[in-house]
């Protein structure tokens, strides 16, 4: 998804590194063309200017400038500033504590309830007990989807169709984990076309019943300029732990990951990429796409 961006990004460095002289003409120059770059792969714009002036900052001057290897220096510059954003490793999951509860929420379509089912085997994969809680009341269909994907991968489903409110259905499946001895319970919501006042209160009424150590977005990697404004209301409704962003083998290009990380300040965990169980790995933001990986 990055490679667009990091291959553009080569192609300012490159070009600098081909100037016979560096003045900040030609610096403020590079710094415009990274600019562009960010805007072309959809991330936020005033994000994009927030960024762009903490670089400016730092490279407009005689410093930079007047150094030896002012190309390399803005590359450094660039790359700093994308690990501050991103940060430099993997986020690990809070799961240390027995049943620990991840809730995951985010739009329909997002890929909610298919992550639910990656994530699961991922920590049975790792030796650990998981329950999954189909908390879509509202789909049959989403329970009928997570109970195929748990008998798959081998992971119990809890699911309750006769339950009219999911707080409650999410508080019996919490009680039935400590019976059964899981490790992690894994909440799949409900998700809306847009977000609405009514998904909003279910959502923070299930998190103050089952108090998640963790509540996750789910977002489709091609959400672009929308990815903020989705990101900020979930986490001011929530304060989000983490992201995980689906479909990130797509032709999207890469502002939704930067754009979220930023507005929420919550890490990108892991990304889907692929339609496979297996298809889900840990996000090292530092490989993206900072040049240094």
């Amino acid at each position: 998804m990055f490679d667009n961006l990091s291959d553009k990004f080569s192609d300012v460095f490159r070009k600098l590194s081909g100037q016979a002289f560096i003045s900040e003409g030609n610096m403020s120059e590079a710094i415009d063309d990274i600019r562009m770059a960010l805007l072309d792969a959809d991330v936020n714009y005033t994000i994009v200017n927030e960024f762009i002036d903490g670089i400016r900052e730092e490279c407009i001057g005689e410093k930079v400038v007047k150094s030896v290897t002012p190309g390399q220096q803005l590359v450094k510059i660039v790359n700093d500033k994308l690990i501050e954003l991103m940060g430099t490793g993997e986020s690990k999951f809070k799961v240390d504590e027995k049943t620990s509860v991840l809730m995951l929420v985010g739009l329909h379509g997002s890929g909610k309830t298919t992550t639910a089912a990656k994530l699961a085997s991922h920590f049975k994969k790792n030796n650990k007990k998981v329950l999954l809680v189909a908390a879509d009341i509202y789909r049959p269909a989403a329970i009928d989807q997570l109970e195929i994907l748990g008998k798959e991968i081998g992971v119990q489903v809890y699911s309750d169709r006769f339950q009219p409110r999911a707080d409650i259905l999410a508080s019996n499946a919490k009680k039935h984990a400590k019976e059964i001895g899981a490790d992690i319970v894994i909440v799949d919501t409900a998700g809306r076309f847009q977000i609405d006042e009514t998904m909003v209160q279910e959502l923070i009424s299930i998190s103050n019943t089952v108090l998640p150590s963790e509540t996750i977005l789910v977002a489709d990697s091609a959400l672009g300029q929308e990815a903020v404004s989705v990101a900020d209301h979930f986490n001011k409704a929530l304060s989000l732990t983490g992201v995980i962003l689906t479909k990130f083998d797509g032709d999207a290009r890469g502002g939704a990951a930067l754009s979220i990380r930023k507005v929420t300040g919550a890490p990108i965990k892991m990304v889907g990429v692929g339609e496979k169980i297996e298809d889900l790995e840990i996000f090292y933001p530092v490989c993206y796409p900072v040049l240094s990986c």
